[in-house]
């Protein structure tokens, strides 16, 4: 599939996101769509599939001058579109919301549960995915969340996949098995966006990169033909003086001291120390359990065995409200679920860990 999308403008009220952008995309290649937060990359994918509709502008498919009326359209043209934001249904099983509107169903209109599995298993063959089908989704992690997005998209068969930061929960052994199914798809002919702020991959993996912004579109070349101080000039308006600027670790004293922390069946014996000043990288492939001891760590869930010392004195750490106490704060993986209560304005969430003494303060 071939797109061209030239001149499209598109604003919210007063705010301009799109002022005369042009993306192009041939069928086969993966294109990278590079740009700072709010550059308008989303946004532009979003009218291409439907979601938004331009101001002015126009979209050619195959030549062809197109509009979708909504994404149901576009995705049944041969688009799928991998958000950023994930579109999981938590209280549903894996299966179901692999093929939540695609259901499979024998003229009676009962479920082929067995020929969906069998799908799904060759689906996830593919992407060297292990995980039961009939767990809740709810309950899985937001890596593997982020992998049955990913499913979810190639059983579509689509001509044009669209992926908004797909690697951001994965590990570097999932990022490269996904590689493999990118290179495979686009030797069928399957065209890819990939929206990224990970240099590393767009130069792994793309084929042509276009730079966005402040809304507009800054240049597209093909990777061969460009280096990574270019594209970052593009993108931020200025040359980029120190990539990495050299850093002095003035660690102090421990103020964070765990000891044999045991939850069984995730982690066992977990040590570890923080000094003052310093940062401390827990790192593992998905499932190794580093999810796991930082809520354990914080109260979320219980532990069996361990010792917790902050600042040479030993806590009981039984829930969050006892670690806010202790001083800790816990930014979770998954902040639309855990995270944030999205029905509440940006002043009550951050006001929350503090009620009480904001309380005090009022009376």
């Amino acid at each position: 599939m071939q797109i061209e999308m030239h001149n499209i403008y598109k604003a919210f009220g007063q705010n301009k996101v799109l002022e005369g952008v042009h993306f192009s995309l041939e069928a086969g290649e993966v294109h990278a769509l590079m740009g700072e937060n709010g550059a308008g990359k989303s946004t532009l994918m979003n009218i291409l599939t439907g979601l938004h509709k331009q101001d002015q502008g126009t979209i050619e498919i195959n030549g062809k001058e197109t509009t979708f009326k909504d994404s149901k359209e576009a995705e049944e043209a041969g688009m799928a579109f991998i958000r950023q934001e994930l579109n999981i249904w938590p209280e549903m099983t894996v299966l179901e919301n692999l093929f939540i509107g695609r259901e499979m169903v024998n003229a009676f209109g009962v479920l082929k549960t067995k020929q969906m599995k069998a799908r799904a298993k060759e689906i996830f063959k593919t992407l060297n995915i292990s995980l039961p089908f009939d767990k809740e989704a709810g309950f899985c992690s937001v890596g593997e969340q982020q992998m049955i997005e990913i499913a979810k998209a190639l059983m579509t068969d689509a001509e044009v996949i669209i992926m908004d930061e797909p690697t951001a929960a994965l590990t570097d052994r999932e990022i490269e098995k996904l590689f493999e199914v990118m290179k495979g798809l686009t030797k069928n002919g399957v065209s890819l966006v990939y929206i990224s702020h990970r240099m590393e991959e767009i130069f792994a993996i793309c084929d042509r990169i276009t730079v966005m912004r402040d809304g507009k579109t800054v240049g597209t070349k093909r990777i061969a033909d460009t280096n990574f101080d270019e594209v970052v000039q593009k993108m931020v308006g200025r040359e980029l003086e120190d990539r990495f600027p050299h850093r002095e670790a003035n660690a102090g004293n421990i103020v964070l001291d765990v000891k044999g922390l045991t939850r069984k069946g995730l982690f066992e014996d977990i040590h570890f120390a923080v000094r003052q000043g310093e940062i401390v990288g827990v790192a593992g492939l998905m499932g190794a359990g580093r999810t796991e001891i930082m809520r354990a760590l914080f109260g979320v869930d219980q532990i069996d065995s361990g010792e917790i010392t902050i600042e040479g004195k030993k806590v009981s750490i039984r829930k969050p409200t006892d670690a806010v106490r202790h001083g800790l704060a816990f930014i979770t993986e998954n902040r639309k679920e855990e995270g944030l209560i999205l029905d509440f304005s940006v002043r009550e969430n951050i006001g929350l860990p503090n009620l009480k003494s904001f309380a005090l303060a009022e009376s």
